[in-house]
């Protein structure tokens, strides 16, 4: 990496805007970790290869750590699974998905909501079905308590359609996550949420009445709460600014970009606000992390 004369260079694997003894305090003071997942820990299918060495790290350390993901395709038992598989164990206390956020919304905001259209995979479905809500399926001239679009990779053009009708008749309507698209390692382009939101407000003109992922601060309330930690001791790493850390700093954590994933380093070098720290992967913010707790 370069970095400008704004720029505090810490070695050639990562830039901060913070100078150096601002840098190691922030660093010093995180107790938690909080990982986006696609394009931060894997990429589609493969785990990258400093994940675990980087997880392994933060153990040694006494460090937790979290996973966040704005892909609510996968309940968290599925989420689990395919953890396992790539050689990582963990429960289902260290998940947290917008679709398990946008049922925590409705409970706690909508408490009248009960019968739901929503733009989901079968298994997200299910886990809405599993909290108690009920789908409803495309009816002619039925409205349904409210309408929720999220990443649907087995969308099918009638039901665009109805739930674009849902959202011309006013229908409360939630999105899962802002992302336009969903990294992946095959030679494709993942249409997400984000995107078939804009499909549907310029079709109809109307916008989600909520987006509740990422950069939604409200993400990392269930972390802060759960362990007890102030805004500052958590550490928000992803691939994206818009969502990841823009969420960081939205919430008062640290946000750190990682370029394993959407972001290049052109894109981080023009944001401004810059990320709290741009590192190539959570194998240099780990070093950093390390290097802040020496420093003392």
């Amino acid at each position: 990496m370069k970095a400008n004369d704004s720029l505090t260079a810490g070695c050639a694997n990562w830039i901060s805007p913070l100078d150096r003894e601002r840098l190691m305090e922030a660093c010093r003071k995180v107790r938690h970790v909080a990982l986006d997942m696609d394009g931060t820990i894997y990429m589609g299918a493969t785990l990258f290869p400093f994940t675990r060495p980087f997880l392994e790290m933060l153990e040694a350390n006494g460090i937790g750590y979290s996973f966040l993901t704005n892909n609510p395709t996968r309940s968290i038992a599925d989420y689990l699974v395919k953890l396992e598989r790539l050689g990582i164990k963990t429960g289902p206390d260290k998940m947290y998905t917008t679709a398990v956020a946008a049922i925590d919304y409705l409970k706690a905001n909508m408490s009248g909501v009960r019968k739901i259209f929503a733009l989901g995979t079968p298994s997200m479905l299910a886990e809405f079905e599993a909290a108690g809500f009920e789908i409803a399926p495309v009816e002619t001239g039925v409205l349904p308590d409210a309408l929720v679009v999220a990443f649907d990779t087995t969308l099918e053009y009638p039901r665009l359609c109805h739930a674009a009708w849902l959202a011309s008749k006013g229908v409360p309507y939630i999105a899962t996550n802002p992302d336009r698209v969903c990294p992946t390692d095959q030679p494709t382009v993942l249409v997400d949420c984000g995107s078939l939101c804009s499909a549907i407000e310029y079709a109809t003109g109307r916008l989600p009445d909520i987006v509740i992922g990422k950069p939604n601060p409200d993400m990392l309330s269930g972390i802060r709460h759960r362990y007890g930690l102030a805004a500052d001791e958590i550490a928000m790493c992803g691939d994206r600014i818009y969502t990841d850390v823009a969420m960081a700093r939205n919430a008062g954590a640290l946000g750190v970009l990682v370029l394993s994933g959407e972001t290049t380093l052109e894109t981080a070098l023009a944001s401004d606000p810059m990320p709290d720290i741009t590192a190539k992967s959570i194998l240099e913010f780990g070093e950093l992390l390390l290097e802040s707790r020496n420093s003392l």
